[in-house]
């Protein structure tokens, strides 16, 4: 009687749904069986060993797997092709326009040449880190021939390496377009799993600012008194608008009776369609604000000093409905205001800042002057309050300090209020002194 010991390895009997294992005439251990399959189907999978146990121990986890509910991954190309893909069939309708693109540079500048070659459904987080570490310590000009475009070569051309490195803040978003594409094919069960998720960058040091302090503010704005747009810079202070939003507002958007403004869209230029009308950044930047009264009264002027530029232009007038607009009707580019913004800055005599930092600015003259976070939010348009948390966050630690400050000069006054009255019969008035 034959027993299971005495039969040959590659015909034992296994149960049934456990596969499938054989020795190949090469020598090698192949071992089969169905697992899970995108669409809730199942499919028939290869693996193959030097070993018996080697074979049996990849099918074996490939089937616990599939157990999970996990389909197994169906991704057969690169990830190469898998990222052209994603740009031209996923992210161009999800993303916006100069979103898109900038994705489109980096994943043909980094991801491309450095994990393109690489199987999709094998590419794992340790070839994800490898290859985050080369991008930190290797020098651009080197690796893309920088130097070999300039009139003077600087660094590798003349053997002399100016270890120009990327920044953390590039990294971090080159590591995030890389698992944004690997998500959507977790959502399209190609893979199982986003290996670019186990990675971890580390958090960048955010990008340092210098919004401008009240007395540059005022110095700022009595240099634009006068200016045909001085009515934008003044709004652009006092209420933190964008600046794409600043040129989106139409006439129709403003309630100059009520004093509110309805942000509803944003102008900016886009490589394909130039001035381009575009959604707001997000559901929460599409927002009704309150406008001063100064602004009031400057949009006012506004109007009347468009009106007169109407009829001075005649039948050269291009009626867009926008409330900033250039002489001839037409929407301003946002390159020619910031243009516009740097000379006024040189005609105030103040240091040179983008024009974002007026938003910044604004944020930050209302958290000293003790508005709520969650108001500010509101104002700016953020989507979450940790946001506004997060970018101010230099600013909530120098209320805090003046704030202890403040707590100190109390209690010191409470020290010298019970000295004095320590041999007296009356106690301390503590409850007034700490505010």
């Amino acid at each position: 009687m034959t027993t299971p010991r005495d039969t040959p390895a590659s015909r034992r009997v296994r149960a049934n749904g456990d596969g499938t294992v054989y020795q190949r005439k090469d020598s090698r251990w192949e071992a089969a069986g169905y697992v899970l399959a995108p669409g809730n189907t199942r499919r028939r999978v290869r693996v193959y060993g030097t070993t018996r146990k080697e074979a049996l121990a990849k099918l074996t986890e490939k089937i616990a797997t599939s157990n999970r509910g996990l389909p197994v991954p169906s991704a057969q190309g690169s990830v190469a092709a898998y990222l052209t893909y994603w740009l031209e069939a996923v992210a161009v309708h999800q993303l916006r326009e100069n979103t898109h693109t900038r994705y489109t540079t980096c994943v043909h500048r980094y991801l491309v040449p450095g994990l393109g070659k690489k199987k999709l459904a094998k590419l794992s987080a340790k070839d994800v880190r490898t290859w985050l570490n080369q991008l930190r310590t290797t020098c651009q000009c080197c690796v893309r021939d920088i130097d070999a475009g300039r009139d003077e070569p600087l660094c590798c051309a003349v053997g002399s390496c100016c270890s120009k490195r990327l920044s953390p803040l590039t990294l971090t978003y080159i590591h995030s377009v890389l698992k944004s594409a690997l998500e959507h094919s977790v959502r399209e069960e190609e893979i199982p799993r986003n290996v670019a998720r186990n990675v971890r960058t580390g958090t960048p040091r955010p990008r340092r600012f210098e919004p401008l302090t009240t007395d540059e503010a005022r110095q700022f704005l009595t240099a634009a008194r006068g200016h045909r747009l001085h009515a934008l810079f003044e709004l652009a202070l006092h209420t933190g608008l964008r600046k794409g939003e600043l040129l989106g507002l139409r006439w129709e958007d403003l309630d100059l009776g009520r004093g509110t403004a309805a942000v509803r869209r944003t102008l900016q230029r886009t490589s394909a369609g130039g001035l381009t009308t575009l959604p707001t950044k997000t559901r929460a930047s599409e927002r009704r604000i309150a406008l001063p009264a100064r602004c009031l009264q400057s949009l006012k002027h506004h109007r009347e000093q468009q009106q007169r530029e109407r009829d001075t232009a005649g039948t050269a007038w291009q009626h867009s409905g926008y409330v900033f607009a250039t002489p001839q009707g037409r929407p301003i580019d946002p390159t020619n205001l910031t243009r516009t913004f740097t000379t006024l800055l040189r005609k105030a005599d103040l240091r040179r800042i983008r024009f974002h930092d007026l938003r910044h600015s604004t944020a930050t003259l209302l958290l000293e002057q003790g508005v709520e976070l969650v108001v500010i939010k509101e104002l700016l348009g953020h989507a979450h309050i940790g946001v506004t948390a997060t970018v101010y966050a230099h600013v909530r630690l120098r209320l805090q300090r003046q704030a202890i400050d403040a707590l100190g000069t109390a209690l010191d006054g409470l020290t010298n209020t019970e000295t004095v009255n320590a041999d007296g019969d009356e106690p301390p008035p503590c409850a007034a002194s700490v505010r």
